[in-house]
């Protein structure tokens, strides 16, 4: 249990490293969380920041869900011998629910981090890349019938267990689960856009709301 331990930390800690805060913090000190939204994430960078630097933003935090899913997991550590007692699958939806937790609630940034879309992308590519498909097709649809982001970003992160429950061929137990809890996280984190929504004033995103009122 050891291994499961220090590797769902170090996912932690490294979630905790906030693509848009590094990016800010190399270009003259920006923190977007005192801007637009006021939120860290990748959508807030490219309405503040602009396509530059809101591209090394999503880098960076698909970058560390990747890592987290794809190879820490595997990561034989100094002195911690992979355990037989810890289900490798088990061990990948762990490390990959930590690293968008640490995102979310950064330990190197007052836990104020962003809402984990970006990363949790990096997460399903390190897990199996054909998970994106289902989240990407429903994710372009709503933004184009809508033009509201954040409801394209809960509707993709729900479509993910819908298909591994209707439509994957071999689909695991932790797979699933890790599927539910980070569709309903992810909605959690997204709670002031669905205030917004409510209240009718939620930005949209006008390019991409292919049936917006002409």
């Amino acid at each position: 249990m050891l291994e499961l331990g220090v590797k769902t930390l170090l996912a932690y800690l490294l979630g905790s490293v906030i693509g848009s805060l590094v990016v800010g913090r190399l270009r003259g000190g920006v923190d977007i969380r005192a801007l637009g939204s006021g939120n860290a994430g990748g959508t807030n960078a490219l309405r503040t920041q602009g396509f530059a630097f809101a591209l090394w933003v999503v880098v960076i935090d698909v970058g560390k869900g990747l890592l987290a899913s794809g190879w820490l997991p595997r990561l034989v550590l100094p002195g911690i011998e992979p355990s037989a007692e810890v289900d490798r699958d088990w061990l990948t939806m762990a490390c990959g629910a930590a690293v968008v937790v640490g995102h979310v609630y950064p330990l190197w940034y007052g836990f104020r981090g962003g809402k984990g879309a970006a990363t949790l992308i990096g997460v399903f590519l390190g897990i199996d890349a054909m998970l994106l498909v289902p989240a990407l097709a429903v994710w372009l649809v709503t933004v184009s019938l809508t033009g509201y982001v954040g409801l394209g970003t809960m509707l993709a992160a729900a479509a993910v267990p819908v298909y591994l429950l209707t439509l994957a061929q071999a689909p695991n137990e932790p797979e699933i689960v890790f599927g539910l809890a980070m569709a309903v996280f992810v909605a959690f984190t997204h709670r002031s856009n669905i205030a917004r929504m409510r209240s009718g004033t939620e930005n949209r995103a006008r390019r991409l709301w292919l049936l917006r009122p002409r």
